[in-house]
């Protein structure tokens, strides 16, 4: 019986035990047996290569003294525990002493392990329907065999597959295919001792992806210093227990003997403030959460600009900002809605277009990440520009290249049978270039353009100018006038004479009257400006290189022609303020004067 089936197998069994309820508790069940026995085989390898070998789990809860099936006299394998007794072990015996008598303190290897199990939990309410897990466990499972370790990714993914209710606040397992293109792309250096981030790193898929190219680097001349650098070299933080389980069971899996950098904690929970220096890394690869919300006070420390309950946003905000060192790159999945969201994420792409020099998207079609969504998604690669602080706002993005990946022949979308492979992004990899010459051999094609954002972003500016300069100047009007009632407010302080009071009053309420419109005005102005201003931040630009796709399909016509209607109306609105305020620079009380 092949790995897949076993699981699937295995999966049967737990139905039948009244304990656990539904894919999410069979999932979590299964994780937390496959763990003990993945590190219990584990191990076995590090007490070959070690006789000191000491286990941070107490000698009978180890899974060799307990779930092992054992050979008796006449060589038959038995359980050690009899299934009217397993269940009382497990819930009195092993889970208490792996959840409160486990010193996180004593060894990074401890501190997995107490940090596994602080949020696990035994469903199961029948021993022999466990002790027949343990036997498909036993019998089905090695692995010190490396096919069935490279497997088990694939097992991870179907059982996150079955678990639909998975992607409901947007964590959606990337496929193997995009981790693997991202990890090649942002190329972490081992002979640099680059190191690796993911901040939403689920169950590890971008970090398991980062470990594989990083051994793709060795040599036969690479020491073993080389080798046990890879460890150190990988960092992933995930906020969701069962999550954290299958992270930490997959590092195992691909030797990394002690994942004491996976945490299990919440990124977006921790202070703006408390993130350091010593915190940044040069290479981020990730896929946050999005469409999800964090609870209330979450992030309430971030900057007044960039606060926000949406998880992606948060997580970019991060990225950029405390994360990434200078120079350092990224690669993020995100969906269209970021490309052309404004508000808090287009205040987010100002500072990544400031901040970083965002050099590549790659536009996904729809289907990449099903079946958790039909969202379309992209591939934003960006590298953290040096810091400049000569007053100035200076912008690292000059060009930004975009590539939009083409099904392939035949497909008209992916799915769970036909996903994405790894083959179809090798035109994107012959494309790319080199960024130490700023990609000067890439060209455009059919699939690739480029946009001249600088331009884009100079000429914006020089038209919104004269109207942010109006509304400086109106402000500043204003709040001369303003000034002007604030004296005399003071000027009565202390002052009895009813009449004079009056008098005062009269004049404060004629400064504010010709206060106010001025105001107005400002304001007026200002929008205008923004509204020539704000939309080079939308980066939802289609393929200018594309034949337009002709359809009759009413749902789509009906879509455009709503489109059409709204672009309609906001040029009209545009015209209207600025019209607005071109005449009341005419009319306006300084012109009255």
């Amino acid at each position: 019986m092949n790995l897949s089936s076993t699981i699937k197998s295995i999966q049967d069994i737990m139905r039948k035990d009244d304990g656990v309820d539904g894919d999410a508790q069979r999932l979590g069940q299964l994780t937390w047996m496959l763990f003990l026995k993945v590190f219990d085989q584990r191990e076995e390898e590090w007490e070959d290569d070690n006789a000191a070998y000491r286990s941070p789990l107490p000698e009978r809860f180890r899974w060799r003294n307990w779930a092992a099936y054992k050979a008796d006299a006449d060589g038959k394998k038995k359980p050690q525990i009899a299934g009217s007794e397993l269940i009382g072990f497990v819930n009195n015996e092993l889970f208490p002493a792996l959840k409160d008598q486990i010193d996180a303190s004593q060894s990074p290897q401890h501190k997995v392990i107490k940090q596994v199990f602080e949020d696990a939990n035994n469903y199961m309410k029948s021993g022999p329907q466990m002790l027949a897990v343990i036997e498909k466990l036993e019998d089905a499972i090695n692995f010190h065999d490396f096919k069935t370790r490279a497997s088990l990714g694939d097992v991870y993914e179907q059982m996150l597959n079955d678990l639909r209710g998975a992607g409901n606040a947007g964590e959606f397992y990337t496929p193997r295919a995009i981790t693997a293109f991202m990890a090649d792309r942002v190329n972490p250096r081992l002979d640099k001792r680059e190191k690796v981030m993911d901040p939403a790193c689920g169950t590890g898929g971008f970090l398991t992806a980062a470990i594989d190219h990083f051994r793709n680097q060795l040599t036969t001349r690479s020491s073993a210093e080389d080798k046990r650098a890879i460890e150190a070299l990988i960092h992933g933080i995930e906020k969701k227990q069962l999550p954290h389980l299958l992270c930490t069971t997959n590092m195992l899996l691909h030797g990394i003997d002690v994942p004491s950098q996976i945490e299990h904690r919440n990124t977006l929970g921790i202070g703006w403030n408390e993130w350091s220096a010593n915190d940044k890394v040069d290479c981020i690869i990730t896929n946050p959460p999005f469409g999800g919300y964090e609870d209330d006070g979450v992030g309430s420390d971030y900057p007044a600009d960039l606060r926000t309950r949406e998880t992606a946003d948060m997580f970019m905000a991060l990225i950029i900002k405390k994360l990434l060192k200078e120079n350092g790159r990224a690669a993020v999945v995100l969906p269209d809605g970021f490309l052309f969201g404004d508000g808090i994420k287009g205040t987010l792409k100002k500072l990544l277009l400031r901040d970083c020099k965002l050099h590549t998207i790659i536009r996904l079609p729809k289907g990449v990440f099903a079946p958790y969504t039909t969202i379309k998604t992209n591939l934003l690669f960006f590298t953290r520009g040096a810091t400049t602080d000569d007053g100035t706002e200076h912008f690292h993005t000059d060009t930004i290249w975009f590539y939009e990946h083409p099904y392939p022949t035949g497909y008209k979308s992916y799915s769970k049978t036909k996903p994405i492979r790894l083959e179809e992004f090798k035109p994107e990899q012959e494309w790319w270039g080199d960024e130490a010459n700023d990609f000067a051999g890439r060209v455009e094609t059919e699939f690739a353009w480029k946009v001249d954002f600088k331009t884009r972003r100079e000429q914006a500016e020089a038209a919104a100018q004269p109207h942010w300069q109006r509304a400086e100047d109106l402000n500043n009007q204003a709040a001369a006038l303003e000034g002007e009632a604030g004296d005399l407010r003071k000027s009565l302080v202390g002052t009895t004479d009813a009449a004079y009071r009056e008098k005062i009053d009269a004049q404060i309420a004629e400064l504010r009257a010709r206060a106010e419109p001025l105001r107005l005005q400002a304001r007026d102005a200002q929008a205008a400006g923004d509204r020539i201003y704000w939309p080079i931040f939308n980066l939802d630009i289609k393929n200018p290189n594309a034949p337009e796709e002709e359809t009759h399909d009413p749902d789509v016509l009906l879509e455009k022609y709503k489109k059409l209607l709204g672009e309609i109306e906001e040029t009209e609105n545009q015209l209207k303020s600025e019209l607005a305020a071109a005449l009341a620079h005419h009319f306006g009380p300084e012109a009255e004067a």
